[in-house]
């Protein structure tokens, strides 16, 4: 039986000694996917870079492929959810999916056929051929997304790290997300993706709902009942008479909110 992806126990995480979240602990195998749920401070993005080797746990357990994260950076693909200002550089769309493909082909080494194939493969996926040609400074910012998220893609890594992957997304990207997303599920990799959509989350296998500490962790159905995401999201949780529920996040510089059947 192979190892879990991603291994954490009683993790602590912050920076220096000011603690961020602590008494985390997921288990996930390759082709799972786990969402983490919470407001901006919650401390989705501080796992996240814990998880990608950016910053070192406070104390616990952290393995990301059998090692220590950080050990293998050409196996590990992080979208952050702000993006170094690349679009200020004249750089084409399909230059910067072609940056998915550096951490195994260097700065240096010219790109051969596989690493050409990822790259067009992964525009084709996100649906940017269009713009393969355009400069980031003259796209949409949902536009632009999808272009780092095709950058993600062309890594092929084997653990995936998103953190607000559907920001400024319109319904027809999202869906596109969610099937990529499966998709790189399906083919072995390890997806976490740290979200405020409790309908993203609910697509996930493993959800965790964080506020500074574990709220709750487990099955979606189970991990986002409506006290958990109350406790997360304070009043920003509203029941419509429908019965759907609404986790908003006021503190979420898109604005954006959805609502979902819970």
């Amino acid at each position: 039986m192979s190892l879990p992806a991603v291994v954490v126990e009683d993790l602590s995480i912050g920076f220096g000694d000011h603690v961020v979240l602590d008494g985390v602990d997921l288990r996930l195998d390759g082709g799972r996917i786990a969402a983490l749920v919470g407001t901006n401070g919650s401390g989705k993005t501080t796992l996240l870079s814990t998880l990608a080797g950016l910053l070192p746990p406070i104390s616990g357990v952290c393995s990301v492929l059998g090692g220590a994260p950080g050990t293998h950076p050409t196996r590990v693909a992080y979208l952050r959810q702000f993006h170094a200002r690349d679009f200020t550089l004249p750089l084409r769309a399909r230059d910067v999916v072609a940056m998915g493909r550096y951490p195994r082909a260097g700065l240096f080494r010219r790109l051969n056929r596989d690493d050409r194939r990822a790259i067009d493969k992964a525009i084709e996926r996100m649906g940017v051929g269009p713009l393969a040609s355009t400069a980031l400074g003259e796209m949409s910012g949902g536009q632009r997304q999808r272009v780092y998220l095709a950058q993600t893609l062309a890594w092929e890594a084997d653990v995936i790290l998103l953190d607000e992957p559907s920001a400024g997304l319109d319904p027809q990207a999202k869906g596109l997300l969610a099937r990529v997303v499966r998709e790189e599920a399906a083919r072995g990799a390890a997806v976490i993706t740290a979200t405020h959509d409790v309908g993203e989350a609910l697509r996930a296998d493993h959800a965790m709902v964080l506020a500074g500490r574990v709220v709750s962790s487990g099955p979606p159905k189970e991990a986002l009942k409506r006290e958990s995401l109350l406790e997360a999201f304070g009043l920003g949780v509203l029941e419509l008479p429908d019965g759907e529920t609404v986790a908003l996040d006021p503190s979420h510089g898109h604005g954006e909110h959805d609502a979902h059947a819970h």
